[in-house]
């Protein structure tokens, strides 16, 4: 069973942990692979992340081992006027189904603070856009290098209110 984590501002190791693993970062790899996220920022992203109210961000909490297996998130971007998600899982925690769950929960709770639209920008090789489709997201968009998917949350009758 997974569960929403919000971690600590001194378990952010996690986090650290996540984007500097280049197996974990392959997905990100047209925009850079892994991504470095040294203590020294964990403050300030801190207050940012799970200080505001445009922003949601958690830990995918294995609750059967206790383990982290990795992050969901959204935020607001004010350019696109649009909610973006964001889910990472742990390479070798990948293939046991932490994806879907992760983002079943990430949908509940965005409709649960009452987003109508949740979007997702996906590269376009990366193989998760099938999870997403999946779950009822639909393709709004593609270039040569990315996807945009959409979910409609008003629809979604399968996640809590």
């Amino acid at each position: 069973m997974l569960k929403l984590y919000r971690p600590l501002l001194d378990e952010l190791w996690f986090r650290e942990k996540l984007l500097s693993d280049p197996a974990t970062m392959e997905y990100n790899r047209a925009w850079g692979g892994s991504v470095p996220f040294p203590s020294d920022n964990w403050e300030k992203w801190y207050r940012l992340w799970l200080g505001s109210e445009d922003r949601f961000y958690r830990y995918l909490l294995d609750d059967d081992t206790g383990r982290f297996v990795g992050e969901c998130a959204f935020r607001f971007d004010s350019d696109r006027q649009i909610y973006l998600a964001d889910i990472i899982v742990l390479a070798e925690e990948r293939g046991k189904g932490f994806g879907r769950q992760g983002l079943r929960l990430l949908c509940s709770e965005a409709k649960r603070q009452g987003l109508t639209f949740l979007y997702d920008d996906i590269a376009a090789d990366n193989t998760s856009t099938s999870l997403f489709l999946s779950e009822g997201f639909e393709e709004v968009s593609r270039t040569e290098s990315n996807v945009t998917l959409r979910l409609d949350l008003r629809s979604k009758t399968d996640i809590a209110d």
